[in-house]
């Protein structure tokens, strides 16, 4: 669907979603049916999105709505990298300066500067997959700075991934260490790493935002 709306000709998202839906509708069906075939019957029954349902999440969202949040991810994209969507400095810190999503993840990426021995953290985007750069030793969600207020957990099973929990507003991301595993893939890990997942759980936090799985 991304590579569709970008090689559309004579379109180009407007920065506005009410304005862009007809196009957009066009894609539902086949997105639909796509997801259905492979499916749980769970799944399967949330199926029936409309203009309404879509519009809605965009002014509400919610990481329980899979259809709206799935579908929309591709639009999102190509609107920041069209340029539909610019950067607003009057984005919330610890939301997307491009749509105001929440982050799905955290990563540290690889510094190529001369010196440099650690790497940069950034957040990554739930809605529109961009991402900005943000304070390493800060809660993604709350802004909670005081180390004593931040809990790290890893498991030898994934040593380039670990749960970062803070214990002001009891919310958790998941971090992934690029300076670790270069040629990760941070939102499949999340999804592979579903037992870190369950610890947080366990411990009682909730995540920032859920991923497309749920988890």
């Amino acid at each position: 669907m991304y590579e569709s709306l970008r090689g559309r000709r004579g379109w180009l998202p407007s920065g506005s979603l009410e304005q862009d839906l007809p196009v957009l509708l066009n894609y539902l069906p086949s997105f639909t049916q796509s997801v259905i075939s492979v499916s749980p019957p769970a799944l399967a029954e949330q199926a029936d999105v409309r203009d309404e349902l879509l519009l809605e999440y965009w002014e509400n969202r919610s990481d329980k709505l899979f259809f709206p949040k799935a579908f929309l991810q591709p639009y999102a994209q190509w609107s920041v990298r069209s340029g539909a969507f610019i950067r607003q400095s009057s984005a919330p810190e610890g939301r997307c300066p491009y749509c105001f999503g929440k982050p799905q993840l955290s990563f540290l990426n690889v510094v190529t500067e001369s010196g440099s021995e650690s790497g940069s953290r950034h957040l990554l985007c739930a809605t529109c997959l961009s991402s900005w750069e943000f304070r390493r030793v800060v809660c993604a969600s709350c802004g909670e700075e005081r180390p004593f207020k931040l809990e790290y957990f890893k498991s030898g099973e994934y040593d380039h991934i670990r749960i970062e929990a803070c214990e002001s507003c009891k919310q958790y991301i998941k971090g992934v260490d690029l300076t670790r595993l270069g040629f990760a893939v941070p939102l499949v890990d999340d999804v592979a790493s579903a037992a870190l997942d369950l610890w947080a759980t366990e411990k009682g936090y909730a995540k920032i935002e859920l991923n497309l799985v749920g988890l």
